[in-house]
């Protein structure tokens, strides 16, 4: 249990049921050619759960003396997991991820594209060793890597089977992939700002250069508040812009997750503590869950309206 804690395992539960979801419930029922075998998809999950698993572990690693403070109790490296042993299972699980995209890459022709898991690789190593400390760096590149496991499954399941006969639709699939991943980025960054201000004390007992730090609480948890306007707004004019048909769609988005934005937005402004900012943290998180789930019913909205 305390290697499943270790490596977050909840979040590597919602990451690799995104990235399902998109290939099961949504483009094999679109009836599109998809360049990687069922099993062969598999291990694009199982590599992108590895690398990021990894990338928990040594986040941990350099974590310790900071994880004190901010979760007394709840520390894992160092306490029920030894850092020889953490630095064991990181090494096991990157190697195996990386090694994995080496085989994809070549199984879809395309070698170069191993890079990309070397490159997630490293900057998850870079992120927990020097960029977590540079101000907004730390919180761009973790929302920027959720990203790009979601552009992944375009470039090694869409983009090998594109040719001539079908660019424009699979641009079309491509297209909802990276508006996906765009929100998911906007949703991210912010999560990761919050979780600044939830770990304030820790950081700054470290040096740290968080965004709290530099700017204090205060302004940054008004300045999260006005960048939590932004997804609200792009989220509603992409309802009205492209999803006013699907009505099975548009309900649930406002539901479940509109609501729980708008909800973040409002009690952004009067957040002020720990407590406060661990719960709109996992608000976001919520937000993120139910954004993964509308893939399914968006397919069964356009399968209803057909």
């Amino acid at each position: 249990m305390n290697f499943l804690r270790l490596i977050r395992y909840q979040n590597l539960m919602m990451l690799a049921l995104m990235q399902l979801l998109f290939r099961f419930v949504f483009f094999k029922w679109q009836s599109i050619p998809l360049a990687l075998a069922d099993w062969q998809y598999l291990l694009l999950v199982i590599a992108t759960f590895c690398i990021a698993a990894g990338g928990y572990v040594i986040n941990d690693i350099y974590d310790q003396q900071t994880d004190a403070v901010n979760k007394p109790g709840k520390q894992i490296v160092g306490v029920t997991i030894s850092e020889q042993k953490a630095y064991n299972y990181y090494i096991a699980l990157t190697t195996v991820g990386v090694a994995i995209g080496f085989y994809l890459s070549n199984v879809i022709m395309k070698p170069s594209f191993a890079a990309v898991f070397i490159f997630i690789a490293a900057t998850l190593y870079f992120y927990a060793t020097s960029l977590k400390q540079m101000v907004l760096v730390g919180n761009f590149v973790v929302a920027l890597l959720l990203s790009i496991s979601i552009l992944i499954i375009g470039v090694f399941d869409l983009y090998p089977a594109t040719g001539l006969d079908n660019q424009k639709q699979m641009r079309l699939f491509f297209s909802i992939l990276t508006d996906y991943a765009i929100f998911a980025f906007i949703v991210n960054l912010l999560r990761e700002m919050v979780k600044d201000l939830e770990d304030l004390d820790g950081d700054s007992q470290q040096g740290m250069a968080t965004l709290p730090i530099v700017l204090g609480a205060i302004k940054t948890s008004k300045l999260v508040f006005v960048l939590s306007i932004a997804p609200l707004f792009i989220l509603l004019r992409y309802i009205n812009m492209y999803l006013m048909d699907l009505l099975f769609v548009v309900v649930y988005l406002l539901i479940f997750v509109t609501g729980p934005l708008l909800y973040f937005t409002i009690k952004m402004w009067s957040a002020k503590n720990k407590s406060d900012y661990h719960l709109l943290s996992s608000v976001l998180k919520w937000v993120l869950f139910f954004g993964i789930l509308s893939v399914a019913l968006l397919n069964l909205n356009l399968q209803y309206n057909a």
